[in-house]
């Protein structure tokens, strides 16, 4: 029962936020893409492009430097305050995005980018907190369910942006519409959380932090013997994964010609096959095979249906590739969790689940460093790139991995 306790209101704040989160996804194309956006009407395409995958890699680069710290503080000072700090700097950063589109000033959605990268380490504290209430033998389950949180979001979030940005539904939505509502549901998650979550971490373990502590922590990472390689191999799969996400709409909207509204529907129905395929796929197969049964597999899958997003000259074909890349997706991305997590002990989940949260910071930012000349030079490049980074992802797992090697991981 004390369990239960814990789950629900986590698994909701984090279903809620992933919610404000996918608001944003056919939004920001349009608001630096189209010619009445924020940027200046007669800025290059070429521009709009980087200055877009500026925005979208400002997030996770400051994540770099505040992840590993929140995760430190939640092993010190316990999940709760720190997830309720996280959603209250969501909050601040909608805010101010908001009144950004608003006044037309990209310095506003610059600040506000930096302030919710600087407090959102949610996804990480959260998952923190799963495996405190997680067994080895459930460990790879329990973290489904965060995939499924995360899969039903992203079927309501994209879906809610295309809608709320859409003038032709409403007529005083726009591109700053979606950012007030999802300023709403941080303050949904904040009220969830302080009043109906529990704490689950027992015993509270101090441990040192520095502003720097994000730039150590990739260096060790790639260094630390026991868990260098599933390090490496989670850092190629987010470099892939992002690279596809970050820049699927700007293909969608330079092969299709797609509206915000469509590619909120284009998202909603990808949500709908990732949360399918976290309960009826994910959690079965955990219940049969090892994480590290699945990772020699499923990476495969995912680098092939990438590559077959670029195959279909129509729109309703790509329909039938989505939801064979929402299972290889939901397999790697929970089991790969998984294994990372099962190499530290309790105490030190904060810390590993921090660690990681760098590394996946870091290829969520490259994208958005390079990733733009990439789009400008053709859309397509991106989702190609995805998909030969996932590969290598596999193949670097086959060739160095032994699960009969594995140490449990302590303190870095």
């Amino acid at each position: 029962m004390t369990k239960l306790k814990a789950f629900v209101p986590l698994l909701l704040a984090v279903f809620t936020d992933l919610i404000g989160f996918g608001i944003a996804l056919p939004v920001l194309p349009g608001l630096f893409l189209d010619a009445n956006g924020i940027l200046p009407i007669d800025t290059s395409y070429a521009t709009r492009t980087i200055v877009l995958g500026f925005i979208l890699g400002l997030f996770p680069l400051i994540q770099i430097f505040s992840a590993p710290i929140l995760g430190a503080l939640a092993d010190r000072h316990g999940r709760k305050p720190i997830l309720l700090l996280s959603f209250v700097g969501t909050l601040v950063g909608y805010l101010m995005f908001a009144v950004g589109i608003v006044t037309s000033q990209l310095w506003l959605l610059v600040l506000g980018r930096a302030i919710d990268g600087a407090t959102g380490g949610n996804i990480s504290v959260a998952s923190a907190a799963i495996a405190d209430l997680s067994t080895e033998k459930t460990r790879a389950k329990n973290f489904g369910l965060i995939g499924m949180a995360f899969g039903l979001g992203f079927v309501i979030g994209p879906f809610l942006g295309g809608k709320l940005s859409d003038p032709s539904i409403v007529s005083w939505f726009s591109y700053a519409t979606p950012f007030w509502f999802a300023a709403i549901l941080s303050v949904l998650n904040i009220a969830l959380l302080a009043f109906f979550f529990s704490e689950t971490l027992k015993t509270m373990r101090p441990s040192p932090v520095t502003l720097m502590t994000g730039i150590r922590n990739i260096r060790l990472a790639f260094t630390m013997p026991r868990v260098r390689l599933l390090f490496l191999v989670q850092f190629l799969l987010t470099l892939g994964f992002t690279s596809y996400t970050s820049y699927m709409q700007v293909y969608l909207i330079d092969r299709f010609h797609i509206s915000q509204s469509g590619i909120g529907d284009v998202f909603g129905f990808i949500g709908i096959c990732i949360a399918l395929s976290q309960g009826l796929v994910a959690r079965p197969v955990a219940d049969r095979f090892t994480p590290a049964a699945v990772l020699r597999v499923a990476p495969v899958g995912l680098a092939a249906t990438l590559a077959l997003v670029l195959v279909p000259s129509e729109l309703k074909t790509l329909f039938f590739v989505f939801p064979l890349m929402a299972i290889f997706q939901g397999l790697v991305s929970t089991n790969i969790m998984a294994l990372i997590s099962g190499s530290a002990d309790k105490e030190s989940q904060g810390e590993i689940l921090g660690l990681n949260q760098s590394v996946a910071s870091f290829g969520q930012f490259l994208p958005g460093l390079f990733g733009g000349a990439v789009a400008a030079f053709h859309p397509a490049g991106p989702t190609l790139l995805g998909s030969i980074l996932t590969l290598a992802a596999w193949i670097v797992f086959v060739i160095g991995y032994r699960e009969k090697d594995a140490r449990r991981f302590h303190e870095a």
